[in-house]
């Protein structure tokens, strides 16, 4: 029996990430909830086009304590298969201990506890090089509180070594990071999200098939990603995508 091209498809399965409403009043930031919600809209889209079907899991504000993020963590790895592609969004806070440890702070992180209260990048990072198919991990981190007008998300961080280890060979995980070194990430009303967020969605939509060859690789959504977030920021954020040596481009979208 002849089995069609649409079984073929892989399937895709997105866990997204997004807290604006910290329980620590001082945490709270505008549009990293409604980023998890865009981002995960943008790849649903691709449901019946490039991925026979599109499973999300979407934690967002009070749905996305400590214990839902590993337990979301758990859920993709437990359903992904060497077939199917995994996309993991985390959108809010992200801080280093004075150990230089990476930790994503969920709703309800306590700065002082972070051993307790935050999700250590290990967890994370266990879980995407973990995963049996191809793994994309998107971080619209690294961003403070309302400085200058401009939405910052981040305490004192700096992403560069958590990027670096996700992207060794070993781990193959392609990452999209939302600003290199100490950069902040921003956010602003103007765009109705971070910066970032707001270019993978565009891209996603189409605007990276510059080329109008009706798919997005990868590589074509990196390009997009950087020009329009440097645009967007007047500069001052620039985003980094680090693919593994060995991972060849491959279409994470289709365009009507």
């Amino acid at each position: 029996q002849a089995s069609t091209g649409a079984e073929l498809r892989p399937a895709l399965y997105v866990l997204a990430v997004g807290v604006s409403k910290y329980r620590d009043p001082a945490l709270q930031l505008d549009y990293a909830a409604k980023d998890a919600d865009d981002f995960v809209k943008a790849f649903k889209e691709q449901e019946n086009r490039l991925y026979r079907k599109v499973s999300v899991k979407l934690l967002r504000d009070d749905k996305a304590k400590r214990d839902d993020i590993l337990d979301g963590l758990e859920w993709i790895r437990r359903e992904m298969t060497a077939r199917d592609v995994g996309v993991v969004f985390f959108g809010g806070h992200g801080v280093n201990d004075s150990d230089g440890v990476y930790y994503y702070l969920p709703q309800d992180a306590d700065v002082d506890r972070l051993k307790r209260t935050g999700v250590i990048f290990t967890e994370i990072r266990n879980t995407l090089s973990a995963l049996p198919g191809k793994a994309l991990f998107f971080i619209d981190t690294c961003h403070s509180g309302n400085v200058l007008g401009t939405g910052r998300r981040g305490v004192a961080n700096d992403i560069t070594a958590v990027v670096n280890e996700l992207s060794s060979a070993e781990n193959g995980v392609i990452v999209f990071a939302a600003s290199t070194g100490r950069q902040f990430a921003q956010e602003s009303a103007k765009w109705g999200n971070g910066a970032f967020t707001r270019a993978v969605i565009e891209g996603m939509s189409g605007k990276a098939d510059t080329a109008g060859s009706g798919r997005i690789t990868h590589k074509m959504l990196d390009l997009y990603v950087s020009e329009r977030v440097k645009a967007m920021t007047r500069g001052t954020q620039s985003p980094v995508t680090i693919v593994p040596q060995g991972i060849p481009d491959f279409p994470v979208a289709v365009t009507r």
